[in-house]
């Protein structure tokens, strides 16, 4: 899904500017002690220490970090989908000739099941209807105005993405 991940990589990139660890206070406190906390704070700790080798300087880090400490939302779909797939109603009813239209139609239908048999090709279709013709602002306005609503479809949880695009 090379569309999906470039896709993830414009929508949900987050800027890291994480001072090197100064106390011992746990700065994932909510986090499980385990191997993907772990390595998220080694990383951390190696990549903002100036005196290492892989020291990122603050105006080039950007890193995203999903639940399970993997860099990228994929499970049950990446959230940037959820918000492609919440944006087709909105779509259609600018766009009404959409509605009787595939991949469209099968959102609309709000069956999961067939939802999630999508293809990529459909996914795409959906991706560049639903992000196409606005500007920045208009996009920003829009995932800032989405975004207190979405809720993870396994977890029930409200998604949190960083909104700073620019």
């Amino acid at each position: 899904m090379k569309g999906a991940r470039l896709l993830c990589l414009v929508f949900s990139g987050c800027l890291f500017a994480f001072p090197p660890p100064s106390s011992a206070k746990d700065p994932l406190p909510s986090w499980n002690d385990g191997a993907a906390k772990q390595a998220i704070l080694s990383f951390v700790t190696t990549t903002t220490n100036p005196s290492n080798a892989n020291f990122v300087p603050p105006e080039q880090r950007i890193a995203t970090f999903d639940q399970d400490g993997t860099t990228w939302v994929e499970y049950p779909v990446y959230s940037q989908v959820i918000y492609c797939l919440d944006r087709v109603p909105v779509l259609v009813k600018t766009r009404p000739e959409l509605a009787g239209v595939e991949p469209f139609k099968t959102v609309l239908s709000g069956d999961h099941s067939a939802i999630a048999k999508l293809s990529e090709q459909d996914l795409l279709k959906i991706v560049g209807a639903t992000l196409s013709g606005m500007t920045v602002d208009e996009f920003e306005s829009q995932v800032a105005a989405w975004l207190p609503t979405a809720k993870d479809g396994r977890w029930k949880a409200g998604l949190t993405l960083n909104l700073n695009f620019r």
